[in-house]
């Protein structure tokens, strides 16, 4: 298939693909801004971050350009957690493995002890501050979120010893809410709530993933401003749109996508014409 992107289109790579390259990322303006606190403000002073977001409306993204930006950082060693429904004791496990601390798994004690001494040690000696990722964080058990506040901080919460970028949907912020994890909620420093995207940042969004895959022409300008109206303002269902009508293309061995096609592939949708 890559090669047809190339020979039919004039395309570097797929771009509704999920895995595009980070250049070729969308940043709006409120995206932009908060990347620009976490960079110069949020990893300067520790704490924790909260980003949330129904499915598809770009935390993924989100996450990927915020930890391109930090893993740039010299002075930071970045690390994701992959298993975020752990036990504690797979939680200890991870994080051991994360930041190259051995653990002796059936003394808590000492694991909580050894991972402070080396965050202590990194702050004090190399200057290396940790940060750590959590994607889908609302999976993650009460006891575990505690232990992880427990962890970041040290001298009576005077001293941070890590900076966590927690990530999830809906049911994150609610269940910070629950009494238990109040603490918790309560040193979330930076938020970033992500809401249903307008036509136009879609629109935006294609014109700027089209410029960087090669071929700003792929799409025609109504095609994209229909398929921006109906996409629900989820980018995952606009790309998903998208990539049917690639396929489409492809098969049928024409070099544009335009409203044609789209009617094609999706027959039961009503193009509305003129509309901004």
């Amino acid at each position: 298939m890559d090669r047809k992107l190339q020979a039919l289109f004039g395309l570097k790579f797929n771009p509704f693909s999920p895995d595009i390259p980070i250049e070729a990322l969308f940043v709006y303006d409120e995206l932009e801004s908060f990347l620009w606190r976490m960079e110069n403000i949020f990893i300067n002073e520790g704490g924790f971050s909260l980003i949330t977001g129904e499915s598809g409306r770009g935390k993924s993204a989100t996450l990927r350009l915020l930890e391109s930006k930090l893993s740039a950082h010299r002075d930071l060693e970045v690390g994701v957690i992959t298993h975020p429904s752990a036990s504690v004791s797979d939680f200890y496990r991870e994080l051991g493995d994360i930041f190259g601390v051995p653990l002796k798994l059936h003394n808590r004690w000492h694991s909580f002890k050894s991972l402070r001494e080396k965050w202590s040690q990194h702050l004090n000696t190399t200057l290396v501050k940790p940060v750590l990722f959590i994607d889908e964080a609302q999976e993650m058990p009460l006891s575990v979120l505690n232990e992880l506040r427990l962890l970041t901080s040290l001298k009576f919460d005077s001293q941070l010893l890590m900076s966590v970028v927690l990530s999830g949907d809906q049911r994150l912020p609610n269940k910070l809410k629950s009494e238990n994890l109040l603490p918790l909620a309560s040193r979330i420093k930076f938020r970033l709530n992500i809401d249903y995207a307008s036509s136009k940042q879609l629109r935006d969004s294609l014109h700027h993933m089209l410029d960087a895959a090669g071929n700003s022409q792929l799409m025609t300008p109504e095609l994209i401003n229909v398929i921006s109206e109906h996409s629900i303002g989820n980018y995952r269902v606009l790309y998903n749109n998208c990539s049917i009508l690639l396929s489409a293309a492809i098969e049928k061995e024409v070099h544009q996508l335009d409203e044609k096609l789209y009617l094609e592939c999706f027959p039961a949708s009503t193009v509305k014409r003129g509309r901004k």
